[in-house]
């Protein structure tokens, strides 16, 4: 199976800022391009932070209300570092979370939610930016279409990595969500079958409705687990 990587799904066209550009250049790049953050960069074009709407915004916060409506938040001191940061550098969270081109979805899915972060800048084996990839570009899969999934589903997963007959088992997709039909030899195999069509690009869940029918001795599917017993 091929999994799209996150060098298919980025944004290669990237708005960055160095790390001595000013608070208020920032401020207008993001507002310039309608983006919530920019990489910051060093002089060899490398990542090295991400600068934010709430790294900015932080100085607003920090400030005393003289209406007196809204109490002082309470910073910690990294926090009110930055708050008084006037270049990036003094502002951006780093280090910076870096997927590469090659990583798969789950990959930089993981990395997003154990660091917290809703983007990631993408760097070649030399650290230099290459684009960025954020949520909603890596939900991107799962607008692929029904009858994709389904026939990678048959051809790729029940016929070339089962060797099971496409006949034998079929699968029923409509809106991402799988349901597999029909029998197999092994019982065995109806959690692998399950788990494997889970993993296609695309699929929010998989469902199944299988029996376990040993194959006649001359099918596709027993001539397969024959041949890899002999092995």
């Amino acid at each position: 199976m091929e999994h799209r990587t996150i060098g298919e799904l980025m944004t290669r066209k990237v708005v960055s800022v160095q790390i001595d550009t000013p608070f208020k250049e920032i401020a207008q790049v993001l507002a310039d391009n309608a983006v919530s953050a920019v990489p910051v960069i060093d002089s060899l074009g490398r990542p090295a932070g991400i600068v934010s709407e709430a790294d900015l915004l932080r100085k607003a916060t920090g400030r005393s209300d003289l209406s007196g409506r809204t109490p002082l938040p309470h910073f910690e001191a990294w926090e009110r570092a930055r708050a008084e940061g006037c270049r990036a550098e003094e502002l951006m969270s780093a280090p910076a979370m870096c997927a590469h081109p090659e990583w798969t979805v789950v990959e930089a899915a993981r990395l997003m939610a154990v660091q917290n972060v809703k983007r990631l800048p993408v760097v070649d084996e030399a650290d230099r930016l290459l684009g960025i990839v954020s949520r909603s570009d890596l939900l991107r899969i799962f607008l692929r279409r029904d009858d994709a999934i389904r026939e990678e589903i048959s051809q790729e997963v029940i016929g070339r990595t089962l060797r099971l007959s496409t006949m034998a088992v079929t699968a029923d997709v409509a809106e991402g969500q799988v349901t597999l039909h029909g029998s197999v030899p092994d019982k065995n195999l109806i959690p692998v079958l399950v788990r494997l069509c889970a993993s296609v690009d695309g699929v929010v869940s998989v469902t199944e409705d299988l029996r376990c029918a040993p194959a006649a001795a001359d099918s596709p599917a027993a001539a397969g687990h024959g041949d890899g017993a002999r092995s």
